[in-house]
């Protein structure tokens, strides 16, 4: 995936506070639902951007999805915009 949908699915609230939950550990859908005055399908669209911008993943247990955060991702966008950065000069 490219940085379009990294920083589309960046660009809404409710997918960057699920993002922040997942910094503590994998949750199920139903853990990150019960957060969120959200339907369960809000939610099921929410995880499905992120997951199609790798932000995150799945795994299955038993009769549970569990979603963890993708780092990996975030590590990218982050040297991309910390190189934009670095690559420009202020003069005075």
């Amino acid at each position: 995936m490219g940085f379009g949908e990294t920083f589309k699915a960046l660009s809404n609230p409710v997918r960057r506070e699920i993002l922040t939950l997942l910094k503590g550990g994998k949750l199920s859908a139903g853990e990150i639902s019960a957060r969120f005055g959200l339907t369960g399908a809000t939610i099921s669209h929410h995880l499905s951007v992120l997951k199609h911008a790798e932000l995150v993943f799945e795994t299955r247990e038993k009769n549970y999805i569990y979603y963890q955060l993708n780092t990996s991702v975030l590590e990218d966008a982050l040297c991309w915009i910390a190189d934009l950065k670095g690559g420009s000069s202020r003069e005075t």
